[in-house]
């Protein structure tokens, strides 16, 4: 069924010939000529990273929620629909709304150049100005110094999640140099919740700070978090915290809360509301096992999992994710994209994986081929099979070994696709 956003959205895809072009110019026309609508937000909670910038926006909604607050919500990209980008109030934006919302932003652009994730942008924060809320959580699209969402002058916190490699032909090919483009959100004198991170990408986000005469709350020195006795261990200069496990499965979620409790916190939410933070938030295709639709009737009466990570870093975490897992036989179906490092996402998950079937992404012009995939899963030791889709490739793995657990990873554009054929509307 097509809507009528699809329309516009499909027009706006038409403005600028590049899918990414980092400068501010474009956008902050485009806000003039709106009114100026990200100076009328409510406190605007700011978070950057390489990973688990959603996962811990999920866990800052659900600790402010719980608390009574109204939060608005922007993430990107959405998985299965456009109207997942922007959550006003705690719903998904309407259908109406939305379409509204794009039409006003396209005609005030007038046919002007302007980026796709520019003029949605542009549109979620007229969205989030125009209703009442206490809260507004904006997520980062691509590194943080020339991102849409950085417009906010002041607001009441930033945070930055583990930095690491992506994204380099955008960002810069060292961790400096993309810490330095994470760090862009640092605003004067504003205080910033920092997850934890490596030595190289710390300096940089110590200068950028000491800068901005912005204080830092960062993991290691102003907070700590662990695990112990299957409880979350979280401390800072406020006293500890003694908390269940995050509802959002894998030992890298465990510094994602940590970051959300430190960030809530500092705006003053108690234990209660942290605890909510952990056991309420639902983020999809981050390990998610899939319990109902088409593509889990296919696959018993083996388990199938969804998760859309897809760098080195993201690698390494859902290897971690497993390991922690039942012992059952793990067989990955991956479709990856051409901008991505293959083999420095695959390499951690050859060590827990029994074999890969490789796909390509269905729609996704950079795509890489099924074919390349399982070369380059051969090559880090993987036993690797070529398949024309995910259902073939769900039914062969099952024809083999019925109680495999089978995880559909490599891209959040695999784990949408995955979400609307899964669950058709």
């Amino acid at each position: 069924m097509t809507l009528k956003s699809d329309v516009i959205l499909e027009r706006m895809m038409t403005l600028h010939p590049k899918v990414m072009d980092l400068t501010l110019g474009r956008v902050w026309t485009l806000l003039d000529r709106l009114g100026n609508p990200q100076n009328k937000l409510p406190p605007v909670i700011h978070i950057a990273g390489t990973n688990g910038k959603g996962s811990t926006q999920a866990m800052m909604r659900a600790g402010l929620e719980a608390t009574g607050a109204k939060v608005h919500a922007y993430t990107s990209p959405h998985l299965a629909r456009f109207h997942e980008r922007v959550r006003l109030t705690g719903e998904l934006i309407s259908e109406d709304h939305l379409t509204e919302i794009l039409d006003r932003c396209y005609e005030a652009n007038n046919g002007e150049q302007i980026t796709y994730f520019e003029i949605t942008t542009v549109a979620a924060i007229l969205a989030f100005a125009e209703t009442p809320a206490d809260y507004a959580l904006l997520e980062v699209g691509l590194g943080g110094r020339l991102d849409a969402t950085n417009v906010i002058d002041t607001p009441a916190l930033t945070m930055i999640t583990p930095v690491d490699l992506d994204h380099q032909q955008f960002l810069g090919e060292t961790l400096p140099e993309i810490a330095g483009e994470k760090a862009g959100i640092i605003k004067q004198g504003i205080l910033c919740a920092v997850g934890p991170q490596q030595d190289a990408a710390m300096d940089v986000i110590e200068r950028q700070a000491m800068r901005h005469s912005a204080p830092l709350i960062a993991y290691g020195q102003q907070w700590h978090v662990s695990v112990e006795n299957d409880r979350l261990i979280f401390q800072d200069e406020n006293g500890l915290l003694d908390l269940p496990k995050p509802a959002l499965r894998g030992p890298h979620q465990i510094q994602n809360a940590g970051l959300a409790i430190a960030g809530l916190r500092a705006l003053g939410v108690g234990e209660a509301g942290c605890e909510a933070a952990l056991t309420n938030a639902y983020w999809p295709a981050r390990m998610q096992k899939m319990t109902s639709g088409v593509l889990v009737e296919k696959a018993k009466p083996a388990e199938l999992w969804l998760d859309g990570g897809h760098n080195p870093a993201a690698g390494r975490a859902l290897a971690d994710t497993l390991k922690e897992q039942p012992k059952r036989p793990t067989h990955l179906i991956c479709g990856m994209l051409n901008t991505k490092d293959i083999s420095g996402y695959l390499r951690p998950l050859s060590e827990v994986a029994a074999s890969l079937t490789a796909v390509s992404i269905p729609g996704e012009q950079n795509t890489i081929s099924a074919e390349e995939t399982a070369m380059f899963a051969a090559e880090v030791g993987l036993e690797a099979h070529v398949s024309e889709n995910v259902g073939c490739a769900i039914e062969r793995i099952v024809a083999s070994e019925p109680n495999a657990r089978i995880l559909i990873c490599g891209s959040l554009y695999l784990a949408g696709h995955i979400l609307r054929v899964n669950d058709p509307i």
